[in-house]
């Protein structure tokens, strides 16, 4: 077990989301008669899933300040409303109209944050409201009926990675370069740690061959992934919104472990009254975290916007529930302080795995809802666990029994 700890980087709470997310895909793919693990359905399954994916980065910086917010769904679907309706009954060209989006998403944000942190309103509260306001302000404004988008949007929320290059790679091109890129990109950073461990204390340095494993093992896994969503039709490589998706996590994931502002999220969430004893800001850092939620929400809205091909009075009814279920099925915790971007994607993806594969099975949207319920009852009664005083949760039992055996091994 301890090489298996060294080549994992001591770090072993992602594993059981990792193990049952490699699990539910091999189980589906097999039950489904090998229709899951599919160029086509991948690329559908990340091109339907990267908004609410979009949404779980923002809520999980919410809920790690011990906050919710409840309108996510209803700001994407009255911003995409907003954009069509600006598109067509005033001809303004669709960049202009998506930047007015954008615009709107962040005032709606600081409305949200203005609640919280001046006035002292939970998140909870404030958004409810917010939920209503923009829900009823959706209908109100298309008067129930679907309102057509700028077709320009459609390669934004519906595009791939166009084709070019030499056709004996027999893939697409700008899909295999992504591929190499992510590869070299998480290369890099692994030797650079092991570098940068060897100038510090000799003792602690990382030893050279679990980072050699770890590389091989990302690595097959990227080239997997890049031949899956690059080998597909003609006409299909890549989606668009998953780019977008990608880079918005390459972004947060520094933003919140590399930053002084991410520092302060994690304070605020851990222990509001000693990060503001320790000089945070905890009013700005509240109105900051909720005024990005908003605007996470308008881009959102504004890809299905373009996937849709039109916005409608229903869209974004329920999407609250799905980012909020990806944040605690990814581990982040209820009472806030705990919880990361790359665990968080996690989580959006295993719901939407089991979105995929049930659909694949034949099973009926009532029956998903109740399994997909269970399984984030689950992810929260073990978050529930490992916090009880003097009891390990189920991965440290087993962590425990293996401790012991190599006690055993070593006397």
């Amino acid at each position: 077990m301890k090489y298996v700890k060294q080549v994992l980087g001591n770090d072993l709470r992602q594993v059981p989301m990792v193990v049952a997310l490699l699990v539910l895909l091999v189980g589906f793919h097999i039950i489904s008669g090998g229709r899951m693990l599919t160029s086509s359905n991948m690329q559908n399954l990340i091109s339907g899933n990267a908004y609410v994916l979009i949404l779980a980065i923002g809520m999980l910086m919410v809920i790690v300040i011990g906050q919710i917010d409840l309108s996510v769904g209803s700001v994407a679907g009255f911003v995409a409303m907003v954009v069509a309706i600006s598109a067509r009954d005033f001809n303004l060209p669709w960049y202009v109209a998506v930047l007015l989006g954008f615009v709107l998403g962040l005032l709606i944000g600081s409305w949200q944050g203005f609640w919280l942190s001046k006035m002292g309103i939970p998140g909870f509260i404030s958004t409810l409201a917010g939920m209503m306001i923009f829900r009823g302000a959706v209908i109100w404004l298309s008067g129930s009926i679907s309102v057509p988008g700028p077709k320009e949007l459609q390669f934004f929320g519906a595009g791939y990675l166009p084709e070019w290059g030499p056709s004996w790679t027999q893939m697409n091109n700008p899909t295999l370069l992504l591929g190499l890129a992510a590869i070299a990109l998480f290369t890099w950073s692994q030797f650079n740690a092991y570098t940068s461990s060897k100038l510090g204390d000799a003792e602690t340095a990382l030893p050279l061959w679990p980072v050699c494993v770890r590389v091989g093992i990302v690595g097959i896994v990227i080239a997997y992934v890049t031949w899956l969503f690059g080998s597909g039709r003609p006409g299909t490589s890549f989606p668009i919104p998953g780019l977008v998706l990608v880079a918005l996590v390459a972004t947060y994931h520094i933003v919140t472990e590399r930053t002084r502002f991410g520092r302060h999220i994690y304070a605020v969430g851990g222990n509001r009254q000693a990060a503001a004893l320790s000089g945070v800001n905890v009013s700005r850092t509240y109105f900051a975290v909720m005024a990005n939620m908003s605007f996470l929400a308008a881009l959102a809205g504004v890809l299905f916007l373009g996937r849709a091909t039109a916005a409608g009075p229903g869209d974004g009814t329920n999407w609250e529930l799905d980012a909020i279920s990806a944040v605690f099925i990814g581990g982040a915790a209820v009472s806030g302080g705990v919880g990361t971007i790359m665990a968080t994607m996690v989580g959006g993806v295993l719901i939407a795995v089991l979105n995929s594969g049930l659909m694949l099975m034949g099973v009926g949207a009532d029956k998903t809802q109740v399994i997909k319920g269970l399984v984030l009852l689950l992810a929260v009664a073990i978050d529930a666990l490992n916090k009880q005083q003097g009891r390990p949760s189920i991965i440290g039992k087993i962590m425990e029994s293996f401790r012991k055996k190599e006690e055993v091994t070593t006397q």
